[in-house]
């Protein structure tokens, strides 16, 4: 089993692959998480060195990060054109679909990667499963008002424990100001089903599900960093 550190090296691999997709001029949406950082880390590296280009950012994380490293930003209350968004996940199935959302900036970073030309996603070899679901639970945001018969509504559809996330005592709150419960279910074999379903129920916001909307997928393994384009449908 390898190390947290080991296992960093591993995403730090695949964040620099990563940017290799990055060119000069582009508008890049930025993903939130330890993946995602590196990401941003690297790209800090090439604006120093006179590349030129703009960040979304999908969390105030990830904006106080760009700035630090010397990446401009744009304003996010525009319509944008993003050339390229990258981002990590929680979990990938074979068939490239996503779960998302265990840092809970889902919302925008769905936001983002469907407003992308490209959306490239990347992770250690450890987020590779042959379902989604099990392991890591399905985060969901909610509306705080009648959080509690949504949850009831996503319980009855999936036949799962609903948890409402918290910090530190108190509901875990969003940067939109809504709630995420988390749903633990054992397997997810139909995901572009379940995210439509989920998406009808009154209070839900947006689920962490990213169905077909990967467009490269870039993994760092023990063996060094495998890249795979999807032909999406």
């Amino acid at each position: 089993m390898m190390s947290n550190q080991e296992l960093d090296s591993l995403k730090k691999a695949a964040a620099l692959t990563a940017i290799e997709f990055v060119r000069d001029g582009m508008t890049v949406g930025l993903g939130t998480g330890s993946t995602a950082k590196h990401m941003v880390m690297a790209l800090g590296d090439r604006v120093r060195a006179g590349m030129k280009l703009r960040g979304v950012p999908t969390s105030r994380e990830t904006a106080e990060l760009a700035r630090q490293q010397g990446i401009p930003l744009i304003d996010q209350d525009n319509a944008w054109i993003i050339d390229v968004a990258i981002d990590g996940a929680d979990q990938v199935d074979p068939d490239f679909n996503l779960i998302k959302g265990g840092g809970g900036a889902l919302l925008k970073e769905k936001i983002v990667a469907a407003s992308a030309k490209q959306f490239i996603v990347l992770v250690d070899h450890t987020k590779l499963v042959p379902v989604l679901g099990g392991l890591f639970p399905l985060p969901i945001e909610v509306v705080h008002f009648g959080w509690g018969s949504t949850a009831r509504e996503i319980e009855s559809l999936t036949k799962s424990r609903v948890v409402l996330r918290e910090r530190n005592g108190a509901p875990f709150k969003t940067e939109a100001g809504n709630i995420i419960v988390d749903v633990h279910i054992k397997r997810i074999d139909q995901p572009r089903e379940l995210e439509l379903a989920l998406n009808n129920i009154p209070g839900i916001v947006e689920t962490g599900l990213f169905v077909n909307r990967t467009d490269v997928l870039i993994v760092g393994t023990a063996q060094g960093v495998q890249t795979q384009h999807i032909q999406r449908t």
